[in-house]
């Protein structure tokens, strides 16, 4: 579990100077209704005197998630509506989510499962949710990767991390384990060498997939964490979401996948931001997704390309939302000057 210094209280947060002492009345009316956690690692990197600092526009909360914008969804990406059963999310044929447990290391102000994490959310799978989970996955071949996400997976034991390794690695079908995780950037002393390997007894091709959305999230503590997990032999890749004010500026997008790239991780997904409730203020437009993308194409190395991703609210599905190079013979390339293809003469 998160160690006790996370700081879990809109009070918690002024007395840390975090938060003006006036603004304590309103956020506690925003911590009410969604939960609060901000580990030792994260609250130091926020510049309390900055109103636009990236890291506590993350975490922070802000009155502005009291305010629901026509088209948000508690459920935005259809999980419940793809769960077969508790703890079980199966949207694609060869693929689950398995979750665990709804409980975060930090709780983002931008969470597409804020309505489900959390002491108030949905609870830690019982034993008995566990089995049926298990046996959900066991019971359908067609099942090649399962990712355990929730919540945040890397907020369990490494015992208890291990017995999911332990239980999938007797279901032959499941032949990819993949952990979504926050985990390695805001609480790196989690990643112990007794919790890497946790994550390697399924025996199957595991992956960690790290969540972060700013360079500075990726401190000397961060990459030392990954690195562990990356000399062990386990891959790792990436995940940011695209958020207005935090890394919606091509200067701030490439320094994140580039210090990705720094430490091993290849960026995997850009998510555009999903219709959860309250957070329109920290959500672009797809069109300004796809101006960074170009931006990114000119100006990265192909290393350092993630793929910027919307998830079809309702469930039906991840799609590529990327820019196109290429219409009607005519490609346009990095610098946004056209070209005829297949060339002509």
């Amino acid at each position: 579990m998160p160690p006790a210094n996370t700081l879990r209280s809109a009070a918690a947060l002024a007395d840390a100077g975090l938060i003006a002492p006036e603004r304590l009345p309103a956020l506690e009316r925003v911590a009410a209704q969604y939960a609060v956690a901000i580990t030792a690692d994260m609250a130091a990197l926020i510049e309390p005197a900055n109103q636009a600092d990236p890291i506590a526009r993350q975490f922070v909360p802000q009155t502005a998630e009291l305010v629901s914008a026509p088209g948000e969804d508690p459920d935005p990406i259809g999980d419940l509506t793809h769960s077969p059963v508790e703890g079980i999310v199966h949207r694609y044929p060869d693929r689950v989510l398995l979750k665990p447990t709804h409980t975060c290391a930090v709780y983002c102000r931008f969470c597409f499962r804020r309505e489900m994490v959390g002491p108030e959310g949905l609870s830690t799978l019982s034993s008995a949710q566990l089995d049926a989970a298990f046996a959900y996955i066991a019971g359908r071949p067609e099942i090649w990767e399962v990712i355990v996400t929730g919540g945040d997976p890397l907020v369990l034991s490494p015992r208890r991390l291990r017995e999911i390794g332990e239980r999938l690695a007797k279901i032959e079908h499941v032949k990819v384990a993949r952990f979504h995780t926050r985990v390695p950037a805001v609480d790196p002393s989690l990643i112990t060498d007794e919790m890497v390997s946790a994550l390697k007894a399924s025996g199957k091709a595991v992956y960690v997939a790290l969540h972060a959305n700013h360079a500075r999230e990726l401190t000397p503590a961060a990459r030392a964490a990954c690195a562990r997990i990356v000399d062990a032999g386990v891959p790792m890749i990436s995940q940011t979401v695209l958020l207005a004010g935090i890394n919606d500026d091509p200067d701030t997008l490439g320094a994140l996948m580039r210090a990705f790239v720094e430490t091993r991780i290849k960026p995997y997904y850009l998510h555009h931001h999903d219709h959860a409730p309250g957070t329109s203020h920290l959500r672009t437009s797809v069109a300004r997704g796809q101006d960074l993308m170009k931006a990114l194409r000119g100006n990265v190395s192909g290393l350092a390309q993630p793929t910027y991703i919307l998830d079809i609210p309702g469930g039906h599905g991840k799609v590529p939302v990327g820019p196109v190079y290429l219409e009607r013979n005519t490609v346009e390339d990095p610098q946004g000057q056209p070209h005829a293809y297949p060339p002509v003469g």
